[in-house]
């Protein structure tokens, strides 16, 4: 199944993960609403609305670049409207914005604490709903979140609270949303990487340069991404699903072209279950 003529509504598509969701969907000849804060070039940050437009165009898509802040609910839905306009409909909504803090409860400043909440927990929530009403119209409509599989274990926890409970509060809305919204046929599901992935952001707030050389790339998460996208949705839905093992029920054998660098063990990431085991020939750490 082909993505061409369907219109993905991704969430902090200018860079990373979500400017890969968007650069894959875009070589079926989709549509993406880029609806994502960065406007300006940031300082540290590679990527704008506008340079994420232009290399979804170049990969064969149309892009509608949209400065969005998914903390203000009359900018979502101001972007859910325009996208409809453009597009005729949304077929795919991707709630990849997020912030991160790793930090310990006594270092974590509420000004912190309510971004990560504004934007993971609350972000996805009203992000789902105002896409909903035109989801519910398409033809095989899918909401995908960036949030880890529900393992309420405390050592996930423990390190960095206020970050965790955000995360899988985004979690949550998959959960609830999938069992709420399954007789209309819209589907929920959560991604989530086996290992860091190769970002700016990773490089900048936790591995450095260095620590890079241990991911795999952004691709690994598009093309999961993509394979679930082209699932039926009246039969795929509440899942909560690691990359490469879901990839590999997919058919998906070699996984050694998605690493950064081949020589340098795998770095796992946060959130992952300790009974879900790699896949045959795969190694972390």
């Amino acid at each position: 199944m082909s993505l061409q003529g369907k219109t993905l509504f991704i969430t902090g598509a200018s860079r990373g993960i979500g400017l890969a969701i968007a650069l894959r969907a875009a070589r079926d000849g989709a549509n993406i609403v880029i609806a994502a804060k960065t406007a300006e070039p940031h300082p540290k940050l590679p990527g704008t609305i506008y340079t994420a437009a232009k290399e979804i165009e170049a990969a064969g898509g149309q892009a509608l670049p949209l400065v969005v802040d998914v903390r203000e609910e009359a900018s979502v839905y101001e972007a859910v409207e325009k996208g409809v306009a453009a597009f005729g409909g949304i077929d795919v909504c991707v709630n990849n914005a997020s912030a991160i803090s790793l930090t310990g409860t006594l270092s974590t400043d509420m000004k912190r604490y309510d971004l990560m909440h504004q934007i993971n927990a609350r972000g996805t929530f009203l992000t789902s709903k105002a896409c909903l009403p035109h989801l519910k119209k398409a033809e095989n409509p899918h909401v995908l979140t960036l949030s880890p599989p529900l393992d309420i274990k405390a050592k996930w926890f423990a390190p960095h609270v206020a970050y965790s409970i955000a995360k899988f509060n985004m979690s949550l809305c998959v959960l609830g949303m999938a069992e709420e919204f399954k007789g209309e046929g819209v589907a929920f599901n959560a991604l989530w990487p086996r290992t860091a992935i190769a970002t700016a952001a990773i490089r900048f707030a936790l591995a450095g340069d260095e620590g890079m050389r241990h991911c795999r790339t952004v691709e690994i998460m598009a093309d999961a991404a993509h394979a679930i996208f082209e699932k039926p949705s009246r039969d795929f839905s509440g899942n909560f699903l690691i990359d490469d093992t879901f990839l590999y029920g997919e058919g998906v054998r070699d996984f050694d072209h998605y690493r950064v660098d081949p020589t340098a063990a795998l770095m796992p990431d946060f959130f992952v279950p300790d009974d879900s085991v790699p896949p045959p020939g795969v190694k972390i750490g």
